[in-house]
């Protein structure tokens, strides 16, 4: 596959990342349904209205003075200490440059966290964690940064984007549906315990409430796991283009660094939290990496 060098072009994986958002959507509109309804006494709007004025402002998420006041909190980042961005801003104009874009077309920003990674999401933002600022040589950064800005250039990030912001509803009713049935759990048994019948009253409605939860927690693993099926192909496309970039060797070694701590942690993982993995495994993208630059050489 030949990936353009400069320019944003709807990839393969851009597309393929709208599967789990249609699997979302459903969800989501049942849950919209029942805050609409639970709201209803403190407003007169249509269930549409009231659902489709959500989705809007879930595109707002692609302008950026939107993304620095809701995402960027949503995803536990901040702007840059003037250290970081001493660090990070000449690298991004560098990679920025060779990718024929404006650097300050871009949002960056910093994750802290004591882990090496980064990510891209909505229309313009790069999110790096701390560690990876601090730990990772300028060549092997800028190669992450490449990664990361042919996520945006691929449009990978569109419908991830769309697809979290429908999640959130989704995501604080399971909450709230645990809770309540922790609450109904314990108030039946410590107030009903000699009443058979409010026992029972009460382990049926904790038990529903468990039951809704449990279905809504479902949907999102079900569409995460499938996002994150999708997203590794994603990922590959996104090393590709970085490797046209010229940063294949810098990507390269920074992934290199990853591998010794990816069996630390896979040791701790299950076959399930391997399979719902988002990216795939660095051996593999290093392998690919490499063999893509051979050919550009």
């Amino acid at each position: 596959m030949q990936i353009g060098r400069t320019g944003r072009q709807v990839e393969a994986g851009a597309v393929a990342a709208f599967v789990p958002l249609l699997v979302v959507t459903p969800i989501w509109l049942v849950v919209m349904a029942l805050i609409w309804w639970a709201t209803s006494a403190l407003h007169n709007w249509s269930f549409w209205w009231f659902a489709g004025v959500y989705a809007l402002v879930g595109v707002l998420l692609f302008w950026r003075p939107f993304q620095r006041l809701v995402l960027l909190p949503l995803v536990g980042a901040r702007r840059p200490t003037h250290d970081e961005f001493a660090i990070l801003s000449p690298l991004w104009r560098e990679v920025t440059q060779v990718a024929g874009q404006s650097a300050d077309r871009y949002e960056l920003s910093v994750l802290p966290y004591d882990e090496i990674n980064a990510f891209a999401c909505g229309g313009s933002l790069v999110v790096v964690t701390s560690l990876a600022i601090e730990s990772l040589p300028d060549a092997e950064l800028a190669g992450v940064l490449a990664h990361e800005l042919s996520h945006h250039l691929g449009l990978h990030t569109v419908a991830l984007t769309l697809a979290q912001w429908l999640s959130l509803p989704v995501v604080l009713l399971a909450r709230l549906g645990f809770y309540l049935q922790s609450v109904a759990q314990a108030a039946t048994d410590t107030f009903a315990q000699r009443s058979e019948g409010a026992t029972a009253i009460g382990t049926v409605v904790a038990g529903a409430l468990r039951a809704v939860a449990s279905v809504l927690r479902l949907g999102l693993v079900a569409a995460n796991a499938l996002g994150n099926a999708v997203g590794k192909g994603s990922e590959f496309q996104a090393d590709a283009r970085a490797v046209s970039l010229g940063y294949g060797p810098h990507l390269a070694a920074a992934l290199r660094r990853f591998v010794a701590n990816e069996r630390a942690i896979a040791t701790g993982r299950s076959w399930t939290d391997r399979l719902f993995a988002a990216h795939p495994p660095a051996r593999t993208r290093i392998a690919r990496i490499e063999a893509l630059g051979r050919r550009h050489t």
